[in-house]
């Protein structure tokens, strides 16, 4: 009875942890909680992905909500691109179970690993202005009409946004939403970096943004997830419950952090990520 509200326990202090950081950098609390739940506290990777994705539409519930409300969020952005996401979602949720069937993850999390590290350099190459230098608005910018400002308390301004290459960041959603759907991750990495580097967008808005899609994303691949039976009662609930109070928290610190801080964070969870992934493909672990 004791190991069981032990490992109730460590479940929830991981998740509260794992949404802090989803909701800081907009990764989402999954790409956190996945590695933590398998590596530290052995639990089968495909019950955690299950958990992970109920984990994720928590993290998504409890910061986007604050940030639409703080008007940092660009939801006219984030609806034109969950076209892409929950297509891709659908797509990796049901490539998930012919994956597992084959024995062949392994594949999925070295690539994905090789990626996330990747991702580094465009990130790294911005960590030189606080805001992103402007691009001139094309004819997705005019046609969807992209534009958008919000007030920066930690740069005491108001800082204006267009978007350019909507088209570039819907091909990087779909595989962020197809990545959510196979690893049960928010996959925010990836949707952060299609407005980050495709859009030009500010590290704020692509944050609190992804956060606001994530959620959408995870709610789709979930239904399909429950239906293959990979969603454990047991394991949801202290995922969907910690994560939601560290999402809270995150949301509180978020607003009062530079965007090179934010940065910063991010590379750093991208390195650990990617070399986690890699060495768990590599059966390290």
């Amino acid at each position: 009875m004791m190991s069981v509200i032990l490992t109730f326990l460590l479940i929830l202090i991981f998740s509260i942890l794992a949404g802090f950081l989803g909701s800081l950098t907009g990764l989402g609390g999954g790409t956190v909680l996945v590695p933590i739940l398998t590596l530290y506290l052995g639990i089968p990777i495909i019950y955690a992905t299950g958990s992970s994705l109920i984990s994720t539409i928590a993290t998504s519930s409890g910061s986007a909500s604050a940030y639409v409300k703080e008007r940092i969020t660009s939801v006219r952005i984030g609806i034109s691109l969950e076209i892409a996401t929950t297509t891709g979602s659908i797509v990796g949720s049901l490539t998930v179970a012919y994956i597992y069937s084959l024995h062949l993850e392994y594949l999925v999390y070295i690539v994905f690993g090789i990626v996330l590290l990747f991702s580094i350099y465009p990130t790294l190459k911005k960590m030189s202005g606080e805001f992103p230098s402007p691009r001139p608005p094309d004819w997705t910018t005019k046609l969807l009409n992209l534009y958008g400002e919000y007030y920066d308390p930690a740069n005491n301004t108001t800082v204006k946004y267009w978007g350019v290459r909507w088209w570039l960041g819907l091909i990087v959603m779909f595989f962020a939403g197809f990545i959510s759907g196979l690893l049960g991750i928010g996959s925010g990495a990836l949707k952060v970096l299609g407005m980050d580097y495709a859009m030009n967008l500010p590290m704020k808005v692509t944050t609190t943004t992804s956060n606001f899609m994530i959620g959408v994303t995870a709610a789709t691949g979930s239904g399909i997830y429950w239906a293959l039976g990979y969603i454990q009662p047991f394991l949801a609930a202290p995922t969907a419950i910690g994560v939601l109070v560290g999402s809270l928290v995150g949301t509180r610190v978020l607003v009062r952090l530079k965007n090179k801080r934010i940065r910063a964070v991010f590379l750093v969870i991208l390195g650990f990520l990617g070399i986690q992934m890699i060495l768990r493909g590599l059966g390290v672990f």
